[in-house]
């Protein structure tokens, strides 16, 4: 560990700067329907989103390989190039945490990756592969998301069409439980494995461990500080994901967090980052318009959608610029 110097341990602490900033601005993923829809307190939706959110972050690291070694070349990466990428989601994460909005962490990061990568090597250092899992993975959040959640919904609705109206909130407001301790789990089965993979990438740029993988103790740290950072939680995005998009009751959060969560867990199982903001945002939209198309706050959601697309090109500037900056100071 004595190689360890105090630029190496600095990169270190963004990253992790960056997993707190992910749990405590992606909470909202896990638990905005179930407070929403006034299922769970507060309070009891937040330690339980921490502990599956653990759990889940040690359920794999296939997630953690491609961000690791499949987005840019891991042999031309420097620790300061894994930290000049964390600058970019520590600044535009908490830029949108003030406004409520969403954002997507993953998005960032891998944008953040490529733009430091860029400054290092140029257009070489990029790797198709991981970038067809990333481009799998919009597709994943997006249509997908939307599109499941809506099929779920109307399942539902087909399915209970003739119960009273009491009688299906009890039945979900139970089932919502389950449903959200799934979101949480799936969120940490995807979220937290790609800083796990910036961490050892770090890592093994910086000659503490002979080739690429993922350390049993990087796990633990990581799952624990994107645990605290949910413990923290981001209300003002609670309120914009929860009730600004569209009015939920049990029933659409047991299917938006269902649909969602399938979605997730499909994708961290085959190493696929996607952004869970995208997915459980989507799958709000996909049963609001179960109802009706105008059910859903479109202009609500195209704020949304404006961030998700400000995020490649910023993080990505940001992460070339603190490239330069770290020559500068003389962190490589």
């Amino acid at each position: 560990m004595d190689l360890l110097t105090p630029g190496m341990l600095f990169v270190l602490f963004l990253i992790l700067w960056a997993e707190f900033v992910n749990g405590w601005t992606d909470a909202p993923n896990s638990i905005a329907t179930v407070v929403s829809t006034r299922v769970l307190s507060p309070g009891a939706a937040v330690v339980m989103a921490v502990g599956l959110n653990i759990l889940g972050a040690l359920s794999g690291t296939a997630v953690a390989a491609t961000i690791g070694k499949g987005i840019i070349q891991p042999d031309f990466v420097t620790p300061a190039t894994v930290g000049a990428a964390m600058v970019g989601i520590i600044f535009w994460s908490t830029l949108a945490w003030v406004y409520g909005l969403p954002t997507s962490e993953s998005h960032a990061l891998v944008a953040g990756l490529t733009g430091a990568g860029l400054a290092v090597k140029g257009p070489a250092i990029l790797l198709a592969d991981g970038w067809r899992k990333v481009g799998l993975g919009l597709i994943f959040s997006t249509f997908l998301g939307f599109g499941i959640a809506l099929l779920l919904m109307t399942l539902v609705y087909r399915l209970f069409y003739k119960s009273p109206p009491g009688k299906i909130r009890s039945v979900f407001s139970r089932l919502q439980i389950l449903s959200a301790a799934f979101m949480a789990f799936s969120h940490g089965s995807n979220d937290a494995q790609k800083f796990m993979g910036a961490f050892a990438l770090t890592l093994y740029a910086g000659g503490i461990i002979p080739h690429f993988y993922v350390p049993v103790l990087v796990i633990l740290i990581c799952a624990g500080v994107m645990g605290i950072g949910t413990a923290v939680g981001g209300w003002r995005i609670i309120r914009t994901l929860g009730t600004r998009v569209t009015r939920l009751e049990p029933v659409h959060g047991f299917a938006a967090e269902t649909g969602a969560a399938t979605v997730i867990e499909i994708a961290s199982r085959f190493g696929i980052p996607l952004s869970t903001t995208h997915t459980i945002s989507t799958a709000i939209m996909g049963v609001g318009s179960t109802r009706r198309l105008s059910a859903v706050r479109w202009g609500v959601a195209g704020e949304i959608v404006s961030a998700w697309v400000l995020t490649f090109p910023i993080c990505g500037v940001l992460g070339y610029l603190s490239v330069i900056v770290f020559r500068w100071i003389g962190l490589h």
